[in-house]
């Protein structure tokens, strides 16, 4: 993948705070890409997105409010011109509750960071891509969305509303130079899930560094044949 070169173009990466995103932001930067980096929080870039500080552009938003989101394209346009990329990763999980119990709190939480953030973050990027003419747009799902297990019903919901918008948009934006594709993957190995799991073996996991290079060929001139496919990303697991 290293051969990819992303000199030319503007990747935004949402959740680019978290362990995926910074993996996948790394991932860009390697290859050259002007990233816009987009957290709930303001951070500092880390690792190899320090390198050059003048293709880099950290804004922080809440993806929940559309507001906010138009003023990250707005930024990412007024400091590069343009958006190739964007890369939906922001999300979060919960689980633990039946279907018949699951809270209004739980439900409403995760179809707004798992859903609502992606039509929020398409209404934003996607007229900025038909203007231009082109565009890649990677969605990062579940193995959860294909099935719905005991206490995981709102998480299995929310990830598979996120494959429909997946495969909404590869219809409706396809024949417009846009790809629209997403990844499945199943534990991520995190600190976090590590701690969460203490007996369980996590080199069947799969490791964010080769989950960022699965969606850096989604996000490249490689996959232009892709439209509104699912990929699965299960490591050993």
């Amino acid at each position: 993948m290293t051969a990819v070169d992303f000199s030319d173009r503007t990747i935004i990466v949402t959740g680019a705070a978290g362990n995926l995103g910074r993996a996948v932001a790394a991932a860009f930067a390697r290859r050259g890409g002007r990233l816009v980096l987009v957290e709930r929080e303001p951070h500092e870039p880390d690792g190899a997105t320090q390198a050059d500080a003048a293709r880099t552009l950290v804004v922080a938003a809440d993806l929940r409010q559309r507001d906010q989101v138009q003023t990250i394209v707005d930024r990412a346009l007024e400091r590069f011109g343009r958006i190739d990329v964007l890369c939906n990763l922001a999300g979060g999980f919960r689980m633990g509750e039946p279907v018949h119990a699951t809270s209004a709190a739980t439900w409403d939480f995760l179809f707004d960071v798992n859903a609502r953030s992606v039509v929020h973050m398409a209404a934003a990027v996607v007229p900025a891509m038909l203007a231009a003419g082109s565009g890649k747009i990677v969605n990062v799902a579940a193995a959860a969305a294909l099935k719905g297990g005991a206490t995981m019903g709102a998480y299995s919901a929310s990830k598979a509303a996120v494959v429909r918008l997946t495969e909404a948009m590869a219809a409706e934006l396809r024949d417009r130079n846009i790809n629209v594709n997403c990844v499945l993957p199943t534990i991520i190995d995190t600190p976090q899930n590590r701690a969460a799991m203490p007996a369980a073996d996590p080199s069947r996991w799969i490791a964010p560094d080769e989950l960022a290079n699965v969606i850096v060929f989604l996000a490249s001139d490689e996959a232009r044949a892709l439209h509104g496919a699912a990929i699965p990303v299960s490591g050993l697991s």
